[in-house]
């Protein structure tokens, strides 16, 4: 029952992923964090089977620390979504990665973006997303509510928007999330959040 999500505001991008870590019916760890810095601007937030999401997160990121190392320069954010879009491609054809990712990142001459990939190596660059369960509630909350240069309190708005809808229409909703930005002072932790209590409606109201 994970949830990924995440959206461009103005000069930034925020990334939210659930702190979750289950197997079976199990919870085994409410703690864990699915988003991964991969350099000082770069985000990967990813989902998916557990050892898969681990291995694969720590070889993006010492990848693209060994190219900055080697040239001297860091990758754009498109270049490493590309890079990891290639990994995600051989490894379909030999034993894949069971992954679902968000990357973001901001670059001086583009600024912020994001992108969505999959575990069939799908690459597309996106305003907003959402990957998981959560991603069924998520995507309309966001169709209805996101805007393109939101600032940052009306951000934080639609993921407080986005995080009560899971907890109150899914099942087995997720027991707190992790929230990171990326801008142009860097990548970084912006606060972690616990699943709302229902008598505090909506936040959007």
């Amino acid at each position: 029952m994970e949830c990924l999500f995440g959206f461009e505001g103005n000069g930034f991008v925020v990334v939210v992923a659930d702190t979750s870590a289950n197997q079976s019916i199990v919870v085994q760890k409410t703690t864990e964090d699915k988003i991964t810095c991969l350099d000082s601007h770069k985000l990967l937030g990813c989902i998916g089977e557990s050892g898969d999401r681990v291995q694969f997160s720590n070889f993006i990121q010492k990848n693209l620390n060994l190219y900055q190392f080697r040239n001297g320069i860091p990758l754009t954010t498109l270049a490493a979504a590309s890079f990891t879009r290639c990994e995600l491609a051989t490894a379909l054809r030999k034993a894949p990665y069971q992954v679902n990712i968000m990357m973001a990142g901001f670059d001086k001459r583009t600024g912020p973006s994001l992108y969505y990939l999959d575990y069939i190596a799908t690459l597309q660059k996106l305003e907003k997303g959402a990957l998981g369960f959560g991603a069924y509630f998520i995507l309309s909350i966001m169709d209805k509510y996101y805007k393109k240069n939101m600032n940052l309190e009306q951000a934080l708005q639609l993921v407080d928007k986005c995080i009560w809808e899971v907890g109150t229409r899914m099942v087995a909703s997720p027991a707190g999330y992790i929230i990171k930005i990326v801008d142009k002072d860097g990548a970084r932790l912006l606060e972690r959040r616990g699943r709302p209590a229902e008598e505090h409606g909506d936040p959007m109201e």
